[in-house]
């Protein structure tokens, strides 16, 4: 029986225990049936999420991908959780891939109050309860995360502007993880996301000191009424500015 301490053990305990169930449900199903698989996992992390929160968060919200989202009481909520219960299905339901996602937030009072980012089949769990220790850069060609099956044109031109290698990786979470562990130094997306896409892993990164905006360097929001977030940069801190101005000229 899971330990409940606080928020921030909460959300990490969440994500872990949901984590290991989709890797029972993998061994389970195998991956003959991709779709099968995937909405197995989406169906089974929801519920459990959802329940689990429900029973020791009574009093607080849920916005989760897999279930309703334009529950307007949220919006005049002190506190919400924003769930991914699977992010990445589609390297979830592929074998041997590792790249995909859990993803626990808890937004309070207008901020990002704690999250976690387990990655099952990593075997870890990243949380603002123990924020991961930034890497130094590797003083060589910055690296940047992308799609590894849709990498945006605007990206690989602001890779060559920079001079960046790109690094492609699964899931939301997976790439933001990277930049936290230090495979990449930086995310940068702009082909549309929402809000449990990145709310997680947005708070470990800030938890740990990495930079996390818009990718005009604005402040990411969170708790909207439509939960789009369409862009999105998370880098080491040093790096950031020079990410955003490479950006800024690209859109001039």
């Amino acid at each position: 029986m899971m330990t409940i301490r606080d928020d921030h053990s909460l959300a990490g305990d969440l994500a872990t225990e949901a984590g290991e169930k989709l890797l029972r449900l993998r061994a389970q199903y195998g991956f003959d049936d991709a779709k099968a698989l995937k909405d197995a996992g989406d169906r089974s992390s929801h519920d459990f999420l959802v329940e689990s929160l429900e029973r020791l968060r009574p009093s607080d919200h849920i916005l989760s991908e897999e279930g309703e989202r334009t529950n307007p009481a949220r919006l005049s909520a002190n506190r919400v959780w924003i769930v991914d219960p699977l992010d990445g299905t589609r390297e979830f339901s592929e074998a041997g891939r590792t790249d995909w996602a859990v993803h626990v937030a808890l937004w309070e009072e207008g901020r990002l109050a704690a999250g976690a980012i387990a990655l099952p089949a990593q075997g870890a769990t990243l949380t603002t309860a123990n924020p991961p220790k930034l890497p130094a850069g590797n003083g060589q060609r910055p690296r940047i995360a992308v799609s590894r099956t849709r990498p945006p044109e605007f990206v690989q031109k602001l890779a060559y502007l920079v001079g960046a290698d790109l690094v492609p990786i699964g899931s939301a979470g997976a790439k933001i993880a990277a930049v936290l562990t230090g495979q990449v130094e930086a995310y940068v997306h702009a082909g549309g996301q929402y809000e449990w896409d990145s709310a997680a892993p947005v708070a470990v990164a800030l938890a740990a000191g990495a930079h996390a905006s818009r990718i005009d360097g604005s402040e990411l929001i969170y708790n909207q009424a439509d939960p789009s977030l369409p862009d999105i940069l998370v880098s080491l801190p040093d790096l950031a500015p020079t990410l955003l101005a490479g950006i800024r000229d690209l859109h001039q």
